[in-house]
């Protein structure tokens, strides 16, 4: 009962301290904007255009590119634009102004400076194969405590990829901070393999402690109860098909498909209706038999990442001149890419999250965390 009570402690400590966290920080609603009809009468001026229809000042001068006070007196007609431009054009700057009111921008900033740091930390430890159980467990439990609970669920990498494609779905715009975002996300996951995902994300350091309390006390297999790698054709199939059903569920009804069960809101729990409790802490407690579940079956920035990751300048390597075919790295992987990285026998490699596992299980250090390319293992060196 262990296992279960350290799940049911780490759940309830998530839910608590994060509900006091939103509270401290004050809950502003994430939603896109609806449409308004536009009120447009003849000879309006700016200005009366925006009082009739409860626009701001910012939103005028970004919308009329004014560049003085005085042009808010200006007839709209003097722009040259019909009543449905006008319209199409107003709402989307009403969707851009109401996500931008959404972020805290105190926050924002301040969560990019930490991952920052924190990731920078866990990258040296992996460089210098210094990522212990201990350590890795201790990181894991401070970044879902850190970029989870006390900074929030916004923003998260997931966030990047789903929501820029249902804003733009519903209104056909771009919220420009976000792809900034996913720029740099990306950028995390090419220069070192999937690091961003690995320890930087809310949800994926949760799923990834949840699943060590079901770990013996090596950390290289199951404890008390089994844990299963799923074949990735199996889990990346899967996780493709619910990215194609999210691109066309946003662009058919302009409806988020994760809307009820975005399992980031477990770090925001009074917005979550009872079939997303339902789905995330059965999430959570899937994550001691399977590792990171979201980001195998339905994370879409875990789809895209995965894609970028081929691409990474660091990532985990096998020295087969010090290799002595003892396959403990791919038993102590959580995951079967430790099996593809080593045999290299396979054109397709699985999601690898840096955990470190296979460094520290390795005998002979035949393994590391560096920069260059994967060599390929000689003919019969290992078994299939």
């Amino acid at each position: 009962m262990k296992t279960w009570g350290l799940l049911l402690v780490t759940i309830a400590f998530v839910i608590g301290t994060s509900i006091i966290s939103v509270e401290l920080w004050g809950q502003k609603e994430e939603t896109i904007a609806a449409d308004v009809q536009v009120k447009l009468q003849p000879g309006m001026t700016v200005a009366e255009f925006g009082a009739a229809n409860a626009l701001s000042k910012s939103l005028l001068k970004d919308f009329f590119k004014l560049e003085n006070p005085e042009q808010l007196q200006k007839p709209i007609t003097d722009f040259g634009l019909s009543l449905e431009q006008i319209s199409t054009e107003i709402n989307k700057s009403i969707a851009l102004e109401t996500e931008d009111a959404s972020k805290n921008w105190l926050k924002i900033p301040l969560k990019f400076s930490l991952w920052f740091l924190f990731m920078g930390v866990c990258f040296a430890l992996l460089i210098k194969k210094k990522m212990s159980k201990k350590r890795r467990l201790i990181l894991y439990a401070l970044g879902f405590t850190l970029f989870g609970v006390i900074l929030g669920a916004d923003p998260s990498p997931m966030g990047t990829v789903k929501d820029a494609i249902v804003l733009y779905a519903a209104k056909g715009v771009i919220f420009k901070p976000r792809l900034v975002a996913f720029s740099v996300f990306t950028l995390l996951v090419v220069l070192a393999n999937k690091f961003i995902c690995s320890w930087g994300c809310q949800l994926g350091t949760l799923q990834d402690f949840i699943f060590r309390l079901n770990r013996n006390s090596d950390d290289t297999g199951p404890g008390r109860w089994p844990q299963f790698k799923l074949p990735f054709v199996i889990s990346n199939g899967i996780r493709i098909l619910f990215f194609i059903a999210l691109i066309w569920v946003a662009f058919a009804w302009a409806y988020d498909i994760t809307r009820e069960i975005d399992p980031f809101k477990i770090f925001k729990p009074l917005n979550m209706s009872l079939i997303g409790w339902c789905f995330v802490v059965g999430t959570l407690t899937l994550s001691l038999f399977v590792y990171r579940p979201w980001c195998h079956l339905c994370c879409p920035f875990g789809l895209t990442g995965w894609l970028f990751e081929k691409l990474s300048l660091f990532r985990i390597r096998v020295d087969y001149g010090k290799c002595i075919s003892c396959l403990a790295c791919e038993n102590a992987c959580p995951s079967p890419v430790m099996g593809a990285i080593l045999r290299r026998d396979k054109t397709v490699v699985p999601d690898c999250f840096s955990c470190g596992n296979c460094l520290e299980s390795c005998p002979t250090g035949a393994v590391s965390f560096s920069y260059g390319k994967r060599a390929k293992p000689t003919s019969g060196k290992l078994p299939g």
